[in-house]
């Protein structure tokens, strides 16, 4: 089964539109592993992604009477940009369906090409079963995203990259999967040459379709994808690929959104390029696996699979990043509804870095904070504060791996509070570092309670907290002067409009 693909992997037609990418070294991120980490860059293709290799293969193999039909394919995006791509470097018409949910960034990408474009269904295989419509109806040829010996011909240039730049040291190869066409490729490739390099996939754990297919010995369709790695969600992977990937692939291993999401800091972190969730599958497997294995000094070489990053979603990313790798712990902790209760929880935490503090007042003798602490040793640390709290007689629950507090609750926290009284809204700021929270409520002091608290920690050289401080009307220049002396930006808010509408009495 080797011997054909070998001859179609070197036979491949791609450097007519791709580059030879660079196989760059992790600095960091190998220190931090105790492992070389290499990390090839197939985010620096023309179209930011591998899948032009493919595409163009299949399409530079047409004959000149069938290529001049035209090409149609269906896609979430990358594939569709070498489709696009290569139909233009041959002067020939293109059809790409795909799927409403594309990001704006894929899809204009698409259009720039040169190509039509149709969007159709909410999923790849909506969008899959169109683009088969519309190539009988207008005798297209289909170029499939995966399932194709010429597709997967073409990925498997990576691999013949990955040997040449390493000399065949290396250790295991980790790529991400969707349909299975980029694994594929590598896998027979460096099989047949290096059969004790450990070629390792990676897989989102909500769209695991070579996964389980390979745990079922056979084809599996998987009932939903999440759609947060959109490169690689698809329902049911190739029949060629899935036997190539039973043949050759060591083993596929999981990663959840929080994973990917810190994998992606990994590589800006390193390299200062942002991939896409696809793209950081592979990196988020190395250090799955190194976590696993315990292993040191091994070479490890993780195929950056792509960059086509929609920027409105680095903020999602940004927040899960550093639950991913462990760097910041959320709880959910009781504390007494009195003055100062605020001020000794911070004094039990110590100069610890808050990361998130939210409160509202509640009317009761208990009120539930939620707070984000970062840390640096991971859960060891996390560990360790929960047990710190709880020995100083706190009752606190771990919500670090709650789904819903992560998305939600933490953004949802407050509300109108009953039969609160003189209640006054504040802006702050404060120089951000370590023990900055503590030190601005002990300068706020313990004579006026506190009402509502929300802090988040964003990274810059300011921290803004928004305080309800509850001060009687006679009391009230007393408080002003008292502000005015702890040398804090302060704007009142009171009369803001957000304010009224959702969180005063």
């Amino acid at each position: 089964m080797a011997s054909p693909y070998i001859e179609r992997i070197l036979k491949a037609r791609v450097y007519d539109v791709a580059v030879e990418s660079p196989l760059e070294e992790a600095a960091r991120l190998s220190r931090r592993l105790d492992n070389q980490v290499l990390l090839k860059r197939e985010d620096l293709q023309p179209i930011f992604s591998f899948k032009l290799r493919g595409a163009y293969n299949r399409i530079a193999h047409l004959s000149d009477a069938i290529a001049k039909r035209g090409a149609v394919c269906a896609s979430a995006g990358n594939h569709a940009q070498g489709v696009a791509l290569a139909a233009n470097h041959r002067r020939i018409p293109a059809v790409i369906v795909m799927p409403q949910t594309t990001p704006q960034i894929k899809v204009q990408a698409v259009v720039d090409l040169g190509a039509e474009v149709e969007l159709h269904g909410d999923d790849y295989d909506s969008a899959f079963d169109r683009a088969l419509t519309l190539a009988r109806e207008r005798n297209l040829v289909f170029v499939h995203p995966f399932d194709d010996p010429d597709v997967i011909a073409g990925q498997g240039t990576v691999g013949v990259e990955i040997l040449r730049q390493t000399g065949g040291h290396v250790d295991a190869i980790f790529v991400p999967i969707g349909g299975g066409g980029l694994i594929s490729g590598i896998a027979v490739y460096v099989k047949y040459l290096y059969p004790n390099v450990r070629v390792i996939g990676v897989e989102p754990e909500d769209a695991a379709g070579m996964y389980e297919s390979l745990r079922a010995g056979k084809r599996v369709t998987l009932d939903r994808v999440g759609i947060f790695a959109d490169g690689v969600a698809v329902k049911r992977v190739g029949e060629e690929t899935f036997t190539l990937c039973r043949a050759h692939v060591d083993e596929i291993l999981l990663v959840d959104t929080d994973e990917i999401c810190a994998a992606i800091q990994d590589v800006f972190e390193d390299t200062r390029s942002i991939v896409e969730p696809a793209g950081a599958l592979a990196v988020a497997g190395v250090k799955k696996y190194v976590a696993r294995e315990n292993c040191k000094g091994k070479r490890l070489v993780a195929v950056n699979s792509g960059a086509n990053m929609n920027f409105d979603r680095l903020r999602h990313v940004a927040e899960r990043a550093d639950l991913g790798a462990e760097r910041e712990a959320l709880l959910s902790v009781v504390i007494p509804e009195e003055r100062g209760s605020f001020l000794r929880f911070c004094e039990t935490l110590g100069l610890r870095s808050v990361t998130e503090f939210n409160y509202r007042y509640e009317a009761g003798q208990t009120a539930q904070i939620f707070v984000g602490l970062s840390l640096s040793q991971g859960r060891t640390e996390r560990n360790a504060v929960v047990q710190g709290l709880r020995t100083a007689g706190y009752t606190l629950t771990d919500v670090s791996d709650n789904e819903i507090a992560k998305l939600h609750v933490r953004y949802m926290i407050g509300g109108h509070a009953r039969g609160i009284q003189n209640e006054l809204l504040y802006r702050f700021e404060f120089p951000e570092r370590p023990g900055a929270m503590l030190k601005f409520l002990q300068a706020i002091g313990s004579r006026w309670n506190i009402s509502l608290f929300h802090y988040r920690n964003h990274g810059s050289d300011y921290g803004r907290v928004l305080a309800g401080i509850q001060v009687p009307p006679a009391e009230r220049t007393d408080f002003v002067l008292h502000l005015n002396e702890l040398h804090y930006a302060y704007v009142e808010e009171t009369s803001n409009p957000a304010y009224k509408m959702f969180l005063g009495a």
